[in-house]
């Protein structure tokens, strides 16, 4: 085994029948993350940050630093992978997938970005490091079957996100329809009327705006129970590819991983 399968296998999340390394690695880039996030967190609060501004510093240089040397070694060994084979073009690919997107975003605000943003632009800085906790999806199973269930159920979600929002539009022109009249600030024109039309549907429900007369209440009442619905559509749609998802998994763990057959329960007697 080369040095380039041998880091692409250690960067790996650890299996079941992988070695003691990579489940050391998998531990130390999780406690990178723990550890970057307490600080982020601790940080934030001024009457902490006096008592050793130069620990959250120097300790966030070393962690930027570690994480981008991770961020090297993955590109570096991806060719590994047969989909990203290809010296370059494969590299270029994995570069641009969701991942090592946020696998880039872990340390680049950090590193190259400090000195090119004024004082009032740095907090939003410090919120971007937060996206290292999406790193810890790569090392969840659960979290992997939600990701694998949201793009099995991608048609089904974008057509629920359509629906709300032609039901939206719909809302919006009722209420205008309705209101306009008694409420210009509020629903003098449709735009207006879209705030009011996505705190109903989404069921928040803030109470600034609201109808005052007895068709447009009529109306809101209607729209609100079609927003828990439509609200709700989504969440079974997921809550189905996740079931489905682990369904799949317990299928595939009892087949045979060298011709594929399902593998039969051994009897109790046997």
């Amino acid at each position: 085994m080369n040095l380039e399968t041998r880091v692409y296998h250690l960067l790996q999340p650890a299996t079941d029948d992988q070695s003691r390394a990579s489940r050391l690695v998998d531990l130390f880039i999780i406690g990178l993350i723990v550890v970057s996030l307490v600080m982020i967190v601790l940080e934030s609060e001024p009457s902490i940050r006096s008592l050793a501004p130069g620990l959250f510093h120097g300790s966030e240089l070393i962690i930027a630093v570690l994480f981008l040397v991770e961020y090297v070694a993955r590109v570096w060994s991806i060719p590994v992978e047969p989909r990203y084979a290809h010296p370059v073009w494969g590299r270029l690919r994995f570069i641009m997938t969701p991942m090592a997107i946020i696998d880039l975003l872990a340390f680049a605000p950090s590193l190259f970005l400090g000195g090119l943003v004024d004082l009032r632009m740095l907090r939003l800085l410090r919120l971007v490091r937060l996206t290292r906790l999406l790193k810890l999806a790569r090392y969840s199973n659960a979290a992997q079957h939600i990701q694998r269930a949201l793009m099995r159920s991608r048609e089904e979600l974008t057509l629920s996100v359509l629906l709300v929002l032609i039901l939206m539009l719909i809302a919006s022109s009722l209420i205008y329809a309705v209101e306009h009249d008694v409420q210009p600030q509020w629903f003098g024109t449709i735009p207006r009327a879209m705030w009011w039309s996505v705190i109903t549907l989404t069921t928040v429900g803030y109470g600034d705006v609201y109808p005052v007369t007895v068709l447009g209440r009529v109306l809101a009442a209607g729209i609100a129970v079609l927003g828990v619905g439509m609200v709700a559509l989504p969440t079974g749609i997921i809550g189905a590819g996740f079931i489905e998802e682990i369904r799949r998994q317990r299928e595939d763990g009892r087949r045979c991983p060298h011709c594929g057959e399902a593998i039969e329960a051994e009897d109790d007697d046997d």
